[in-house]
C-alpha cells in the first residue's frame, strides 16, 4: 500500500485521483516517451507470458492500451498472480494504472490462453520533475507467480519472500520480515 501510494523502489502509484478528464489530455508539445513492456514467469508456474506489444511511446497525460497474452501450458486450471514495477524507478510516482490484470488474480483453466489488457498514463506532472527532465525510456516489468492461500486465507505469490521482492523492484532494500513471521518468533519461548 505505502509503495503504491508514494511510488516508492518503482512501483506504480494507483488510484490517486488522478484520474480526472482534465488530467488525462495529452501535453501536445511534450516529447514522446517510449514504455517498453517485460514479462516473466516464475520457475513454479506453467504459463507462457509474453506482452503483445514491445514498446508504445506516449505522451505526459495520453493515456495508452497494451496487451499481454497468457497461456496455461499445463493440464490443471491454475490460479496466478502478477507483481510489477517500472524503472527507472524516478518514474514510478506519475506512470498510472487505470486498470490492468494486476490488479486481481488470474485464473486459466487447463490449456486456456487470454489477452490481458492493461490502460496506463504517465501524469503530466512528471515535466515539472527535473529528474525525469531527461527521461526516455520507461520499462515496465511484471511477474507472473503461481498462487497460494496464506494464514489469512488471501491469495499471495507462491514463492519466497526474497524472489517476490526482487520482482517488485526491491531487491537492494533491507524488507522488514512479514507480521506473521514476527509474531511467531515472539511467541517462540526463550531458552
Amino acid at each position: 500500500m505505502f509503495c503504491a501510494a508514494t511510488g516508492f523502489a518503482g512501483t506504480p502509484k494507483v488510484g490517486m485521483g488522478k484520474f480526472e478528464a482534465e488530467r488525462l489530455v495529452p501535453v501536445e508539445d511534450a516529447k514522446r516517451i517510449k514504455v517498453h513492456f517485460n514479462a516473466d514467469t516464475a520457475d513454479a508456474l506453467p504459463w507462457s507470458f509474453t506482452p503483445q506489444q514491445r514498446f508504445v511511446s506516449v505522451l505526459p497525460g495520453e493515456t495508452s492500451l497494451a496487451f499481454y497474452k497468457a497461456k496455461n501450458k499445463s493440464d490443471k486450471d491454475i490460479i496466478g498472480i502478477a507483481t510489477y514495477n517500472v524503472t527507472p524507478d524516478r518514474i514510478a510516482p506519475y506512470f498510472a494504472k487505470v486498470e490492468c490484470f494486476c490488479f486481481e488474480e488470474q485464473k486459466l483453466l487447463a490449456g486456456e490462453e487470454v489477452d490481458m489488457p492493461l490502460l496506463f498514463f504517465i501524469d503530466r506532472d512528471v515535466l515539472d520533475d527535473p529528474a525525469c527532465r531527461n527521461l526516455d525510456d520507461v520499462v515496465l516489468s511484471y511477474t507472473f507467480f503461481r498462487a497460494r492461500r496464506n494464514a489469512q486465507g488471501h491469495l499471495e505469490p507462491d514463492a519466497d519472500d526474497d524472489v517476490v521482492q526482487a520482482s517488485q523492484g526491491f531487491s537492494g532494500y533491507d524488507i522488514a520480515p512479514r507480521a506473521e513471521d514476527r509474531k511467531k518468533s515472539e511467541e517462540k519461548p526463550s531458552s
